[in-house]
């Protein structure tokens, strides 16, 4: 038999063979599985004509057709338990369950569920111990085991057993409020294997830590050594199991035991401090030349970055952590790419025709692409204030992106824009003067290369970028807003759509300008104002 089923509130010991002795105990190996099933099965036995009330059989008696032959074939036979071969099994639980209460439509489902299951350990009928097991909702399991192999295994039944050794008759021990009575059960099994190794390898990690909780209850050093030892080899799944698991071990290493092979997994000796490893990373991504390799890294690494700065971390250490390491990495890039411009610019190359599949012009793609993929990680971090001084100071670098073909250096204008936009939202606020050096140095070449980023870049996004600048500029003071908005109304009124359109950040600074909510008071109030009048 695979499946036993008793009607009413029953008790299901599934994919297990099953053996029933005369005295009614079944046995089966370990796992137990004790699940309660609510469902009433009228439609089960609905072709059975309904027996009389005097005569109303045991809900024991009509597990299944086979089995009741069986059983009444023997019934007249008085055997005892060792007489009957199948009902001896080493290490394997024998489990006698019988239903409490009657049947009544009335009722509640909570009064259906089973009240009592008697396992039996080892040899039937040797056992000179027993061990009530108390759950929930009324539930309880009488365990018939033996006194020395619960001595010699566990140092909680030693203690117990010790107090009661005065106590004639056969020694009982009641464990109220059981949380886990199914593995407990499972527990007290593993005591009586010779190979737990080979018990615990079908079972999951899940199921293995809640044999790991009750061995530690219970003080069952063998079983708790040989759970450590399958999650140390087992995979886990995913981080909520990580998780567990790693709680669960940690909680034991109080207590002596050997779980530093288990956090090895997540915990490293190694002398190297993370600061290196981290350079390390970043070195191998930016030297990087396979555009689809380096641009998927690119993004993991950015989004773990992420997680590390929103985690449970102090902000200032996390911040530390790679503040060194990417500032170093920026300098060298600005430098690889200050170089390679000044090639480009210079009569090695002049009047030479160059396109994106030019050997340089992609160099100057990979260093630009670097510097937007560390900016993006220093303004995620809210630490990009020194990237902003350092790319304000590229005087050199913004005087020859002029010299440059639009398809190579607009890469170049990328960056401004993201410094921009980084500025808008206040994920970097860079000192007064170093937003005015921005507008003054770079904007005239984003305008310059508008056009294109606008039609021939899939990841610009011109009104983000158009807010960003606005913004931008609306942070300086009154003149110097009324400067550079008027050197932007001078070009867009001659370019259009291929410059960059501030009308909002206009009509801001009109608004400080002409109306003035914010005019300091008049020596005389009643003095007019004919400029405003006109």
């Amino acid at each position: 038999m695979s499946e036993i089923r008793v009607r009413k509130g029953e008790t299901k010991i599934r994919n297990v063979p099953i053996a029933v002795t005369p005295e009614g105990f079944w046995c089966c190996p370990s796992p137990v599985v004790f699940q309660k099933n609510l469902k009433t099965q009228t439609s089960v036995h609905k072709s059975k004509p309904p027996p009389s009330p005097p005569h109303q059989p045991h809900p024991n008696a009509t597990v299944c057709k086979k089995q009741t032959h069986s059983t009444d074939k023997k019934s007249s036979q008085k055997t005892t338990p060792s007489d009957d071969p199948k009902s001896v099994s080493n290490g394997s639980p024998a489990t006698n369950v019988s239903g409490g209460g009657e049947r009544g439509p009335s009722r509640n489902k909570v009064e259906n569920l089973p009240k009592k299951v008697s396992i039996e350990f080892g040899e039937s009928g040797t056992s000179d111990m027993k061990v009530v097991l108390f759950g929930k909702h009324g539930f309880s399991v009488k365990l018939n085991v033996h006194k020395n192999v619960l001595v010699r295994n566990s140092s909680f039944f030693a203690e117990k057993l010790a107090e009661q050794e005065s106590d004639a008759g056969v020694p009982s021990l009641k464990i109220f409020d059981c949380e886990d009575v199914e593995v407990y059960v499972e527990a007290v099994g593993l005591m009586y294997s010779k190979d737990m190794k080979q018990r615990l390898l079908k079972q999951s990690v899940q199921r293995v830590l809640r044999i790991l909780k009750v061995a530690e209850d219970i003080g069952f050093c063998k079983c708790i050594q040989a759970c450590l030892n399958y999650l140390e080899a087992a995979p886990w799944v995913g981080e909520e199991e990580e998780e567990k698991v790693v709680s669960s071990v940690m909680r034991l290493q109080s207590e002596g035991a050997g779980v530093s092979p288990v956090l090895k997994r997540v915990s490293s000796n190694i002398s190297r401090p993370p600061k290196d490893t981290l350079s390390h990373i970043l070195g191998l991504v930016l030297k990087s030349n396979e555009e689809r390799g380096r641009r998927e890294m690119k993004s993991v690494v950015l989004k773990l970055l992420k997680e590390n700065n929103s985690s449970s971390l102090d902000s200032d250490s996390s911040a530390d952590l790679c503040y060194e390491t990417i500032n170093a990495s920026c300098r060298s890039c600005l430098d690889s790419l200050l170089a390679h411009f000044k090639r480009i610019a210079g009569p090695e190359f002049s009047g030479r025709p160059m396109d994106n599949q030019d050997p340089l012009a992609k160099q100057i793609a990979i260093e630009a692409d670097n510097l937007a993929w560390l900016l993006e990680i220093l303004a995620e971090r809210q630490v990009a204030d020194e990237f902003a001084l350092m790319w304000v100071c590229q005087q050199e670098l913004a005087e020859l992106h002029q010299k440059l073909p639009t398809m190579i250096r607009y890469h170049v204008s990328c960056i401004t824009a993201r410094l921009f936009v980084g500025i808008g939202r206040g994920e970097l606020l860079p000192s007064k003067e170093t937003r005015h050096m921005l507008l003054q140095t770079w904007l005239q070449p984003l305008t310059n290369d508008y056009s294109w980023l606008n039609h021939g870049c899939r990841s610009f996004d011109r009104k983000i970028v158009e807010e960003g600048i606005g913004r931008t500029i609306l942070t300086l003071p009154l003149e110097d807003q009324q400067s550079t908005l008027l050197s932007w109304l001078s070009n867009f009124l001659k370019s259009g759509d291929n410059c960059p359109n501030l009308q909002k950040a206009f009509e801001v600074w009109w608004r400080r300008t002409f109306i003035r909510p914010y005019a300091e008071p008049r020596v005389n109030e009643g003095q007019s104002d004919n400029s405003l009048t006109s």
